[in-house]
């Protein structure tokens, strides 16, 4: 590893994960060689992901490169433990489901390496929490208890130390007032909110905002029928008076997000990057401007699993923007089916 990175690490393991992702923060520049010094430790320490790297042919040896870095299909979130710490979990992330499906589980040794990566992800993008009251319309989230974005909105309610910051269940009364007093007094806020249930809450209480971000996180559970990306940020738009709607994206496998910069494009911070896969071959990379599937390397999830294949659509437009798309959730792509005992 690098000197100019003063972690120690061992033959088989990263001996402290908190301090390993804050020389990935300090050291942007050495992202290579600190994923490919996660991919070792991760083959070495997660049975999941070493067994799958053995299934398509892939080990310590066969990477020297991080675009030879086997990427996880998420789908082994819902069905194994992927886990790379010989320490207990502090906490465990749960995905959304419905009554037939099985919840996505996520992990988590250090749950400061996850506020350290949210915090500073948004101030990269959005600028210090504490010049926001921070308000959160995530029933769904909500009532479920053990979301990482109900984690994640909650300390940055904390962190805001406004007396305005609060969640929202189905208040939509309450919280068009609150916006109304926002505009009244010019104060900047941010509202999160699950997309169908900014949706519901625009639809009911159209508002000319001006102060007001407003941040969908994505979710269309609920709706009457899917609409596109496109529609919902129209649609909002045109109910609340503003020229942009804001997106993050995240998930319950990961532990950092990205942060629109516009209506489609979103940006990573500097410890994420996006890589895009063929569809119908997941281990054919893609150049820029082409359509694929979302690949995430997160080098904040140290003790799970840094290098994973989502099931969502993007085209990736910069080194550090992509635009996505949708998803695709009954593709049946190549080796995402591999079964082992």
């Amino acid at each position: 590893m690098s000197q100019n990175c003063l972690v120690k690490i061992g033959p088989k393991t990263i001996s402290n994960s908190f301090d390993f992702f804050h020389c990935c923060l300090s050291k942007p520049q050495y992202f290579d060689e600190h994923a490919l010094i996660l991919f070792k430790h991760q083959y070495t320490n997660n049975l999941i992901y070493r067994r799958y790297c053995q299934q398509i042919g892939k080990s310590i040896k066969s990477v020297h490169k991080v675009d030879e870095i086997p990427f996880l299909p998420i789908s082994f979130f819902r069905s194994h433990k992927v886990y790379s710490s010989n320490k207990p979990h502090e906490i465990v992330f749960e995905s959304s489901r419905t009554t037939s499906e099985v919840p996505s589980k996520h992990f988590v040794q250090d749950v400061k390496i996850y506020e350290k990566s949210f915090l500073t992800g948004f101030e990269n993008i959005l600028g210090s929490v504490s010049d926001y009251a921070i308000l959160a319309l995530l029933p769904t989230y909500l009532e479920r208890k053990n979301a990482s974005i109900i984690y994640m909105v909650n300390a940055l309610i904390r962190y805001s130390r406004n007396p305005d910051s609060s969640f929202y269940l189905k208040e939509y009364q309450t919280l068009a007032s609150q916006l109304k007093k926002f505009n009244r007094q010019h104060k900047k806020n941010i509202l999160f909110g699950l997309s169908s249930a900014l949706l519901e809450f625009a639809q009911q209480y159209p508002l000319q905002l001006k102060n007001t971000i407003v941040m969908e996180t994505g979710g269309t559970k609920g709706m009457s029928q899917e609409i596109s990306k496109q529609e919902l940020h129209d649609r909002l738009k045109k109910a609340f008076g503003l020229t942009s709607i804001h997106s993050e994206y995240g998930m319950t496998e990961l532990l950092s997000q990205a942060y629109s910069v516009s209506d489609y494009i979103l940006k990573t911070p500097p410890w994420m990057k996006i890589w895009i896969a063929d569809v119908t071959d997941p281990f054919e990379i893609l150049g820029y401007n082409k359509t694929g599937a979302i690949h995430v390397i997160d080098l904040a999830n140290i003790d799970s699993c840094s290098f994973i294949a989502t099931q969502d659509l993007g085209k990736l437009k910069s080194e550090s923007t992509f635009e996505l798309m949708g998803r695709f959730d009954h593709a049946d792509i190549r080796g995402c089916n591999l079964l082992f005992n």
